[in-house]
């Protein structure tokens, strides 16, 4: 199946079907043009899919093996340099053109920076949207641009879904007001907690996007991501939560972002790898 927006890179290393006929989609996102600190991002996608070289198919934890599963790789979106708007709108395209092939297709988007979780958003339609990230990510403009990495979930927030963040450690008074203000729940990373996530996600209503910026976790374990910072969760703490979330609510669509690095075997490439294997494994139980 051809798609406008999309051109062939290097596959995912599973055996693969076509979009029409696949349980899961994945795509990558190319784009790093508004990261503020660290470049690379744009090598996230490429770098994510060489790392499934070195993962075994089947889901110990699961008893499901990848390898037996509907999965589809569209390739990346033609991104536009420099121009985060417009990429939003071919990932906006491609979506709803992958949606209208197969309605039953889970898409799953590979980044690329934060900026570009707008569009699935925007084009699936969650009711509510769960981030684990480091920052807040809730300004109204930042190097005034909108459309910046540090404002998506502000900008998600005006579309009226229900937001929650989990692992914070980084924001500005004006983020934490205006979270306050729209009452977007938040756990800084120090104060996390399995019971505490389950409280905050039980009576957020379905469907839900997930959405997880790889600088959630702690920068030993993702030294290449745009925006490190210290003191994040664990892999575990990831997974368990979102274990119990894919049980308990219908998942519309999920993204790994602000995987970046110049390196084949990027440790930030294998954890992002790592991530998408058990989503998916979740996902299919």
């Amino acid at each position: 199946m051809e798609f406008f927006y999309t051109y062939e890179t290097i596959k995912t290393a599973l055996p693969l079907v076509d979009a029409k006929n696949a349980d899961f989609a994945i795509f990558g996102v190319p784009f790093d043009s508004t990261t503020s600190y660290k470049p690379g991002a744009r090598f996230g996608p490429a770098l994510i899919r060489q790392a499934t070289i070195n993962l075994e198919s089947y889901i110990l934890d699961y008893d499901i093996d990848l390898a037996d599963l509907k999965i589809a790789d569209i390739g990346d979106i033609d991104i536009a340099a420099g121009n985060p708007l417009k990429t939003i709108k071919r990932i906006i395209e491609t979506i709803r053109e992958l949606k209208e092939a197969n309605s039953k297709v889970v898409p799953i988007m590979l980044g690329g920076e934060h900026s570009m979780t707008y569009a699935p958003v925007r084009a699936l339609k969650p009711k509510s949207y769960i981030v684990f990230d480091a920052h807040l990510d809730l300004r109204n403009e930042y190097e005034s641009n909108p459309w910046n990495h540090a404002c998506v979930a502000r900008r998600i927030s005006e579309l009226g879904v229900e937001i929650a963040e989990f692992g914070i450690r980084s924001g500005i008074r004006e983020e934490v007001e205006y979270a306050k203000e729209k009452n977007i729940r938040w756990v800084h990373a120090r104060e996390y907690s399995f019971e505490k996530f389950k409280e905050i996600v039980k009576d957020m209503p379905e469907p839900v996007y997930i959405s997880i910026d790889i600088d959630v976790f702690d920068l030993s374990m993702v030294p290449s991501t745009g925006t490190p910072e210290a003191g994040g969760l664990g892999f575990w703490d990831v997974i368990e939560a979102v274990e119990w979330l894919t049980k308990e609510k219908k998942v519309v669509g999920f993204d790994i972002m602000e995987v970046a690095g110049t390196e084949l075997g990027d440790i930030t490439a294998l954890t992002g790898a790592k991530l998408m294997f058990y989503l998916i494994g979740m996902l299919s139980r």
